[in-house]
């Protein structure tokens, strides 16, 4: 199962609301598929033009490694040599720091949500309020396998 556009807009919709309500900077929200395929992507107005990439990138991390871009962060900076070497094996397609969160349905990975435009934190709280507003689960960081 994948997310679907319906889904993903309401998610983009109510990210993008959460971040209104807290008066964070302008937000940019990019909903990926499981299978890395953008579904939906809102800019605000005056967030800047590189927004996009780093929202995409936030959630394709995710998705590659199977958990939140707040562990790729962690990671980064415990183990920077494996953290180069994904950088160069993705095409630097990934952006390691909180902001890009996986959206779970049963247990199973349908997607993931990644968003930039404020501080990191401010960023994984909108993509959480997004997720659970359209009936998700967000995952941020790594959990191991039971």
């Amino acid at each position: 199962m994948s997310i679907s556009l319906t889904k993903a807009l309401e998610i983009v919709d109510a990210a993008l609301a959460k971040g209104r309500e807290m008066a964070f900077e302008p937000l940019t929200v990019a909903v990926l598929d499981a299978g890395g395929h953008l579904v939906a992507l809102k800019r605000e107005d005056r967030s800047g033009i590189l927004r996009p990439d780093v929202a995409i990138g936030k959630a394709w991390g995710a998705l590659g490694m199977g958990f939140g871009s707040r562990e790729l962060g962690e990671r980064a900076v415990k183990v920077p040599h494996f953290m180069n070497a994904l950088m160069a094996a993705s095409g630097g397609r990934f952006v390691p720091v909180a902001g890009g969160v996986l959206i779970l349905s049963g247990g199973d990975v349908i997607g993931a949500v990644g968003i930039s435009g404020d501080t990191s934190d401010n960023d994984e709280i909108c993509c959480l309020a997004g997720i659970a507003a359209a009936g998700y689960v967000g995952q941020t960081g790594f959990r191991p396998p039971q």
